[in-house]
């Protein structure tokens, strides 16, 4: 009985502090504003709480995207149409870019605390090689494009945290345009023929 309510106890430990860490990093205006220490205070446990259930920040960081993340995760690897994996590439390219996108407006702060994690790099953290596999596997589909690996780092790029939080929090551009734009530039890179030429209306 009592190692079941350690069990218990870590478990409901461990939701406490991804609440709190939710709570604390939707409100912040500055990821590097959030310690280790604020988020012990906020979940009522104590810092060596934390460290034995993730390791340190990054880690911390890392299970709350995931957790946040998991439902778009299920929806692209096993749902239906746009997102899952029956979807054909020329309309799944874009809808997997858009679901991105939303997903970082939504995470704004969280995201950019991340990617800024893996050494100054977003390109060294574990979800980016993820998406990147997906769009690289899904491009690789379409006879036409003849660099999947880069197009697909190019596509990336275009949903960067810090991009999405220059562009959304400090520019204020409305979020509908944003994904507009996103989708136009998508379609250019995908459309048949010399490289700039669009099947969308400018």
């Amino acid at each position: 009985m009592p190692e079941h309510r350690s069990r218990k106890d870590a478990v409901r430990n461990r939701e406490a502090v991804l609440t709190a860490a939710d709570t604390l990093f939707s409100r912040c205006e500055s990821p590097e504003e959030v310690t280790m220490a604020d988020i012990a205070a906020a979940a009522g446990v104590g810092k060596g709480t934390l460290f034995r259930a993730f390791g340190d920040r990054v880690g911390l960081l890392r299970a709350l995207y995931e957790a946040r993340l998991e439902p778009l995760r299920e929806a692209v690897e096993t749902g239906p149409p746009p997102l899952g994996p029956a979807t054909p590439p020329r309309q799944r390219v874009p809808a997997l870019l858009d679901a991105l996108l939303c997903f970082k407006l939504d995470n704004r702060h969280l995201a950019v605390a991340l990617e800024e994690s893996g050494s100054a790099s977003p390109y060294q953290v574990e979800h980016y090689e993820r998406w990147h596999g997906l769009l690289r596997a899904a491009l690789g589909q379409i006879p036409d494009l003849t660099d999947s690996d880069f197009t697909a780092h190019a596509l990336l790029a275009a949903v960067r945290a810090d991009l999405v939080e220059h562009l959304a929090g400090q520019q204020r551009v409305p979020r509908e345009r944003l994904r507009a734009r996103l989708a136009d530039y998508t379609a250019r890179v995908l459309a048949p023929g010399p490289p700039g030429q669009s099947t969308t209306e400018d």
